[in-house]
């Protein structure tokens, strides 16, 4: 009861800014409700200082609101999906995953970024943002800070994606298929590929989040490759579970929406409420950006993220369109 009244005043601000945010894009569907909300947010969190008592509330939304969103999302899609993807995407996947980390890790040495900040990075840019972060740092010896900083250069490059990639893919002229691919194996965090999706249209968003869970299902080895890599470390901590929760939320939704013909209205009532969560977790995540904490953190892990971000879209750009 008393962790309830700590996150409920927090928890429902987000969600009535994401509510509005889903009711703008009602009224403009060119505009998605996601955008909306997460410039909200920055906007917010630079401009003003928002009461301490929505603190909880709003971690709360960007961690447990954003995954609800993300397992109601599973039933959108169904498994035949993913294996449709064929082989030739699942090998530029791993090459997304495996080639984004350990890329970053050596371009943070040349750097001169600390390795497990490098980790850090390199672990959220390549899987699945914030949450990767969170499953990795409890197999590495890191700062808290080094986390913090991993996780706001996740939403503030991940934040410039959503902003960049729909211009470049729509400039390139690919088909929605290829765009789809190419934005799920190189963007961040699943709610931003969401984003993307949303603002592209057409068949863009589907495809895209099919390739980026299974992005998010390359979690479980990375995690077990770096435990080897780290395993005469002193302080082993507590292990995070190899597969998060909410992916395997996210599978048991789909399994459903593969094996049950689930009524149109259950799936639209679904829908809404998935994109409201998705809107109020993205406003959250806006507000954990300020732009003043990256003067603190130093100008290398900044360039890093930088160059990891561009590092993990050439690596998808150039698999896709040789597999495609």
């Amino acid at each position: 009861m008393i962790v309830l009244k700590r996150v409920l005043p927090g928890s429902l601000f987000c969600l009535v800014v994401g509510l509005v945010c889903v009711l703008v894009q009602r009224l403009v569907p060119e505009v998605s409700a996601l955008l909306i909300a997460i410039l909200a947010g920055i906007i917010a969190a630079n401009l003003v200082k928002l009461p301490a008592v929505l603190d909880d509330g709003v971690a709360f939304s960007a961690k447990k609101i954003l995954r609800t969103g993300i397992v109601l999302l599973g039933f959108s899609i169904v498994l035949d999906d993913i294996v449709a993807l064929g082989w030739g995407v699942v090998l530029v996947i791993v090459a997304v995953v495996f080639g984004g980390l350990f890329g970053t890790m050596l371009i943070g040495r040349r750097l001169g970024v600390t390795r497990s900040q490098s980790i850090l990075i390199g672990a959220g840019f390549s899987v699945c943002g914030a949450a990767a972060v969170a499953g990795v740092e409890s197999t590495i010896k890191r700062k808290d800070s080094e986390v913090a900083t991993a996780i706001a250069l996740v939403v503030l490059y991940g934040t410039l994606m959503i902003l960049v990639a729909p211009l470049a893919l729509g400039a390139a002229g690919l088909d929605d298929r290829l765009a789809g691919l190419i934005a799920g194996s190189s963007i961040h965090e699943v709610a931003q590929v969401v984003a993307v999706g949303g603002i592209m249209g057409g068949g863009v968003l589907t495809v895209a989040v099919i390739v980026k869970l299974a992005r998010v299902l390359m979690l479980a080895p990375m995690i077990a490759v770096l435990g080897l890599m780290e395993r005469n470390r002193e302080d082993r901590g507590h292990r995070a579970p190899i597969v998060p929760l909410f992916v395997a939320g996210f599978i048991a939704a789909s399994v459903v929406a593969t094996m049950v013909d689930l009524p149109t209205g259950f799936l639209s009532v679904i829908s809404f409420l998935q994109t409201l969560c998705l809107a109020a977790a993205m406003f959250a995540l806006g507000l954990g950006i300020k732009f003043a904490q990256f003067k603190q953190v130093g100008f290398r892990p900044v360039l890093l993220g930088g160059l990891s971000t561009v590092l993990v879209a050439v690596i998808s750009t150039v698999g896709m369109i040789l597999v495609s």
